[in-house]
């Protein structure tokens, strides 16, 4: 969960290359990659958080439903659904994780304008320029969308 996210985008970079073993695909410097270094690094976090929360269920449950005659897809359905609260939780989790997230978004995406520019390589990009009001102001879009989405999801949760 701790990875460094320029490692990642390293790695990944290494792979989508040309010279590397997905170079073939294509990928590198355009939207796709810049989603699967985001998801890589989201991954781990959901993973973590999702199995960390369905652990607190009731060990019968599984067994309860197998008797109802549940099969394995029905018993993974049901036991998200039980935990919904944490499946939330990972996803708002891995939502803070990517939200401010700039290694993998430059390195993967080439902060190409109009094509793969994030809202924080944007930032980036102005404040290197000397443009800090106009990072400022991308910052605070960023900052009242994350929250809005914080917000969104702790209601969301609030309600189960």
């Amino acid at each position: 969960m701790a990875l460094p996210t320029v490692v990642i985008g390293l790695i990944v970079y290494a792979f989508i290359s040309r010279a590397g073993p997905l170079g073939g695909l294509g990928i590198l410097f355009t939207p796709a990659a810049v989603i699967l270094g985001q998801a890589i690094l989201a991954f781990p976090v959901v993973v973590s958080l999702t199995a960390s929360g369905l652990s607190n269920l009731d060990p019968l449950f599984p067994e309860v439903l197998t008797t109802l005659g549940a099969n394995r897809g029905d018993i993974l359905w049901m036991s998200l659904r039980q935990g919904r609260g944490a499946v939330l939780s990972a996803a708002l989790a891995a939502f803070g994780r990517v939200v401010g997230e700039v290694g993998v978004a430059m390195m993967l995406g080439g902060n190409i304008r109009w094509y793969t520019r994030t809202i924080t390589t944007a930032i980036a990009l102005e404040t290197s320029k000397g443009e800090f009001e106009q990072g400022l102001a991308l910052g605070i879009i960023l900052m009242a969308t994350a929250l809005g989405v914080n917000a969104l999801l702790h209601a969301v949760i609030k309600h189960e």
